[in-house]
């Protein structure tokens, strides 16, 4: 490459990576807004009815969460398929991700139902928390096939580099469920659960709307709409490493919940630090998902790239991620510290809330490069299908950050706590992800998928 030739393919790449990162980075920051909207609705009930929204949250998040791999694995499939030429083979394969995600969430949404009153009582909040919590959780479980339909139908969308259509269903669906939990809670008069009730139809209404568009692109393409058993298995198969590396993040965050409880004084400090975890941990999450729009963006374009043989290309858009990701952690860092004296009156009536919240919002800011790091070298593995390495590396991180988490916790209380996630968990994170990416070994190019499929016939074969 000539010097002269270097800022233009530059530009060219920006362009590209921001074509995709944009809109995944709009529909990212609706997606929070649920919770969100949740919380500064909920808050102004009350701080244990907010403390008990923070436990069922946490469940939802990880029963949900721990089927992410039907966005990732959907959209790192697709697009290797859109890369080499078979648009056809990449439909088929997001329809089988489709019927992936209804099966799953029957299953889960019957299993989250039934076991709601012991996964609340596992974090000894006491009565008052707990009673909010089971009676948000119990209804919000009803939600979890659509929620799980809209991850798989995303990530079709995505691996076609479509990054539009999700981004307007979910300003839609979040502005549908601001509107009815305000209405139900407060009008209505049903409280937490009317919060519970609005957020489950808009996850129904979203769901519908994401599958349509799918199924309307796989009828053009020619693709079979029908369940094919194979094309589940493996959808289902490639997943696993996927859930592995899920499970660990998801133990992480639910040890470090559990780690309150360890730190807190007893009594009115227990509701004050489970309530600041939950806001603090739900500020974390909306900036994690505004700086993963880059990685949304690695995920389609890597997959898209190693698909149609460039080596040299998927190197040179890792290269470019990367340098956004760290401009956009410290931008959002700085956004952080500057807001945190203003963001607890949002979510919050409790002036003790208010007052522990600064600080760990301050800690949580200084994290914000590292995680802007660690977002996008996730989404270019992820989009190489190199699960495996990230199931372990997941591992690996989870066993450094468990005991420093638990000692910190009872030492220090919320704010070591928070110090021990932001360099512990997200530091061994990082290490794990750089190490991997300054290697070969998930360069793998190529279209198809790993085992057979239905539609192995054309460019995909």
């Amino acid at each position: 490459m000539s010097p002269r030739s270097a800022p233009s393919e530059h530009r060219a790449t920006d362009r590209e990576i921001w074509r995709l990162a944009v809109p995944a980075f709009l529909a990212l920051v609706a997606e929070p807004l649920f919770l969100l909207g949740d919380a500064a609705v909920v808050g102004r009930l009350g701080t244990p009815e907010l403390a008990g929204l923070g436990i069922a949250a946490v469940v939802l998040q990880t029963a949900v969460g721990l089927c992410v791999f039907l966005a990732y694995g959907t959209t790192a499939g697709v697009a290797r398929r859109l890369g080499a030429g078979d648009l056809r083979g990449a439909l088929a394969q997001g329809v089988d991700g489709l019927w992936l995600a209804v099966g799953i969430g029957v299953v889960t949404t019957v299993a989250g139902v039934a076991l709601t009153d012991p996964l609340v009582a596992a974090f000894g909040a006491g009565p008052e928390i707990s009673e909010q919590a089971t009676t948000y959780l119990r209804i919000a479980f009803l939600g979890t096939t659509p929620l799980l339909v809209m991850l798989a139908a995303t990530g079709v969308l995505r691996g076609l580099q479509d990054t539009r259509t999700p981004l307007y269903v979910a300003v839609g669906g979040n502005v549908l469920n601001i509107v009815l939990n305000v209405v139900l809670v407060y009008p209505v008069g049903l409280g937490i659960a009317g919060s519970a009730i609005g957020s489950v139809v808009a996850q129904v209404l979203s769901a519908a709307v994401l599958t349509v568009v799918v199924v309307r692109g796989a009828r053009a393409q020619g693709a079979p709409l029908g369940p094919d058993l194979p094309g589940i298995r493996l959808a289902a198969r490639a997943g696993v490493p996927l859930v592995v590396r899920t499970l660990t993040l998801r133990a992480a965050i639910l040890t470090t919940t559990y780690a309150v409880t360890l730190g807190a004084a007893p009594g009115a400090g227990l509701d004050v630090d489970l309530a600041t975890h939950q806001l603090a941990m739900t500020l974390w999450g909306f900036l994690a998902f505004v700086l993963d729009a880059i990685a949304i963006a690695a995920q389609a374009l890597t997959g898209r790239t190693l698909g149609a043989g460039d080596v040299a290309g998927t190197r040179r858009l890792t290269r470019r991620m990367l340098r956004w990701g760290v401009v956009s952690g410290v931008v959002t860092g700085v956004l952080l510290a500057a807001a945190s004296p203003l963001l607890g009156p949002l979510f919050s009536r409790d002036a003790a809330v208010h007052e522990a919240l600064v600080p760990v919002l301050l800690i949580a800011a200084l994290g914000q490069p590292v995680a802007g790091i660690v977002f996008v070298l996730d989404g270019v593995l992820i989009g190489a299908g190199d699960g495996r390495y990230l199931a372990v590396g997941g591992l690996l991180t989870l066993v450094v950050y468990l005991p420093v988490a638990l000692l910190a916790a009872s030492w220090g209380g919320l704010l070591a706590l928070w110090v021990a996630y932001t360099t512990a968990f997200m530091g061994s994170r990082m290490l794990v992800l750089v190490l991997r990416e300054r290697s070969d070994a998930w360069v793998v190019t190529g279209g198809g998928t790993p085992g057979p499929s239905r539609t192995r016939s054309g460019a995909g074969s």
